[in-house]
């Protein structure tokens, strides 16, 4: 087997196969064999049709089938041999059997090279979660203003109604729920702390073949969405247009942070086990524990 590799650009790779007539015989022979087991030809029994019979009626299926047999094989072994580590599937191109000889194009992106300088130590700063009495009389009027048809008085038979035997332990529920979503809010600041810190730190080229593969999917999802509210197929395709623009830069952004992250894990050997954890929330695990934390006054 013959491989050439091209480089396109830092990550982007172009691999020409070529695949001799004695591989392409060999994997084909075995591919009539298998379609002799169950071809059903007038006159023969399943297994005993001659070669040429089965060429006449199935030759087509059989090509079809080396290539597809043929293709996977050689690519991952060009892989190897050349040592490329590639970071999606490739797109398969020019794929060409003829006079015996199959030759065919992979082009894939590499995973890149991300060096990261400093992750561990990194200074974050939380912010306090208490409470103010403030605080809970604006989410007491937020309640107040939800019930504008008729006339509300915070008192024990607003919290009643609410749910509750006394205005004062309404006002304990409440605090408890404002105190529960500052804690979510500050631990997500503080990730974005870490996060901006890593994306400083580190040097790599986002490959662009992910950033599709992601934007793609969250297209579909947001485009399923809108086709469900009756968009129609021209208001469809300018939300496409519009999310395109704004999605671009975050989807890239989430791409870059992943390689961060995922560069992390290997440098601390760090691996998921549980099919329920993700590499990146261990790592960020992880990073949270090294941190150097400091809180707000």
């Amino acid at each position: 087997m013959k491989v050439e590799v091209k480089k396109v650009d830092a990550l982007k790779r172009e691999m020409k196969f070529e695949i001799p007539r004695e591989k392409v015989t060999e994997e084909m022979d075995a591919v009539y064999t298998e379609i002799g087991k169950h071809a059903k030809i007038k006159g023969f029994r399943p297994g005993k049709v001659p070669r040429h019979i089965l060429v006449n009626s199935h030759g087509q299926l059989a090509k079809d089938e080396t290539i597809k047999k043929i293709i996977p094989q050689a690519y991952h072994e060009g892989v190897h041999q050349k040592q490329l580590n590639p970071i999606d599937l490739p797109e398969i191109t020019e794929v060409n059997l003829k006079d015996g000889v199959l030759t065919f194009t992979a082009t894939l992106d590499i995973h890149p090279d991300v060096e990261i300088s400093q992750y561990k130590g990194i200074k974050v700063e939380r912010k306090k979660s208490d409470v103010t009495e403030e605080e809970v009389q604006k989410t007491l009027e937020f309640f107040k203003k939800g019930r504008t048809d008729q006339e509300v008085t915070i008192d024990d038979n607003f919290a009643k109604g609410m749910g509750f035997p006394s205005l004062e332990e309404f006002k304990t529920a409440l605090k408890r729920q404002i105190e529960f979503d500052k804690d979510r809010n500050n631990r997500m600041d503080v990730e974005n702390q870490i996060v901006e810190e890593l994306i400083k730190n580190a040097k790599l080229i986002v490959p662009q073949s992910l950033v599709k593969r992601q934007l793609h999917h969250r297209l579909n999802e947001a485009l399923k969405r809108f086709k469900s509210q009756g968009l129609n197929d021209e208001e469809l395709k300018k939300k496409e247009e519009e999310l395109c623009t704004q999605l671009g830069p975050i989807v890239e952004r989430e791409v870059k942070i992943y390689l961060i992250l995922e560069e992390i894990a290997k440098l601390e050997k760090i691996t998921v086990t549980d099919a329920n954890e993700s590499l990146p929330g261990k790592v960020m695990e992880f990073l949270l524990k090294e941190a150097s934390w400091t809180d707000t006054k």
